[in-house]
């Protein structure tokens, strides 16, 4: 009995975030319907899902806000309903609406947060460096830009060096500099640490992310790596522009298709459904009908698709 409490104790320590038969109910509302999953150490992983899809739920679950049903959770191996404050010092957390102190100076309510979890004085420095704060550092977070109070956001999540960092829409705000900027910084933060990163830009998954979780309606949809997700789709995408107009009942002769769309003037889109790259027969095939191919490309499908496609009704 002792091996296998041991073996249990190991098995949740190697683990950074273990999620397991989960559920959430808001009144008649499900807000979480028995979900599981687990994440190692130097994993970041996208959390995605339509609006009230059960997110933010799961996400006030793992960092204590709230408490599930039924189910468990552990972070770091620290239980979330039975050791709180370990969990809490294991986690970085940045919400989706960003509470900040307005009032205070951005370095003083880093040394608010600091004071909290004990952290010492140069820690400050080297997140405000971190997150790119220096400039705005003597400022009060109330005259800051909405990016950079994301930025404050971040610094507080990384003040105590957690181990697991919980991001919901971190990028919230950004222009389009800052946002790779803070791509890179949670990518490359992310190598010695846990992320669960939450966010509706797919751009920022794809640039970011290892691994992809996708809930729809309190249920696990798609838990896959991110790579592997993509390569997996049977559908293929073709581009091709022709010499000339065509009409559509062209088209509805294609062996295998699926769909089709115009995207401009000559140029179409047509999707297959096979593995079988289609551009032999597709060049062959309006060739034999007096067409000249003037470009022909396989086109991967992205993962907005995809998720679109999970998560449709």
């Amino acid at each position: 009995m002792n091996l296998i409490n041991c073996y249990l104790c190991f098995k949740s320590f190697a683990m950074s975030i273990e999620v397991q038969n989960i559920s959430k109910n808001y009144g008649a509302q499900k807000a979480l319907d028995n979900i599981s999953f687990s994440i190692k150490k130097g994993e970041i992983v996208g959390f995605l899902g339509p609006n009230g899809a059960g997110k933010s739920t799961l996400m006030k679950i793992l960092t204590t806000f709230i408490q599930a049903d039924s189910g468990d959770a552990n972070v770091n191996g620290n239980d979330v309903n039975t050791t709180q404050k370990k969990v809490q010092q294991a986690i970085g957390y940045l919400p989706e609406h960003n509470p900040l102190y307005l009032d205070l100076y951005v370095r003083e309510y880093l040394e608010f947060n600091a004071s909290v979890y004990k952290v010492p004085k140069e820690r400050i420095e080297e997140v405000i460096l971190l997150t790119g704060l220096s400039i705005e550092s003597h400022k009060k977070i109330g005259q800051l830009s909405k990016g950079y109070r994301q930025r404050v956001g971040l610094a507080s999540a990384f003040l105590h060096n957690p181990d697991v960092l919980i991001l919901d829409e971190p990028t919230t705000g950004l222009d389009p500099n800052q946002l790779i900027e803070i791509r890179e910084l949670i990518k490359n933060i992310g190598k010695n640490k846990t992320v669960l990163l939450s966010t509706h830009i797919m751009q920022e998954v794809e640039a970011i992310c290892d691994r992809v979780i996708i809930i729809d309606h309190g249920k696990i949809v798609t838990d896959k790596k991110l790579d592997k997700l993509v390569s997996e789709e049977k559908e293929q995408i073709i581009e091709v522009e022709f010499d000339k107009a065509i009409d559509i009942a062209f088209l509805s002769l294609l062996p295998n298709i699926k769909n089709y769309k115009n995207s401009n003037q000559n140029v179409w889109e047509i999707v297959f459904d096979t593995e079988e790259d289609m551009r032999p027969m597709l060049f062959d095939f309006a060739t034999n009908n007096g067409l000249k191919t003037l470009q022909i490309s396989l086109k991967s499908k992205n993962l907005e698709q995809i998720f679109r496609e999970k998560t449709k009704k």
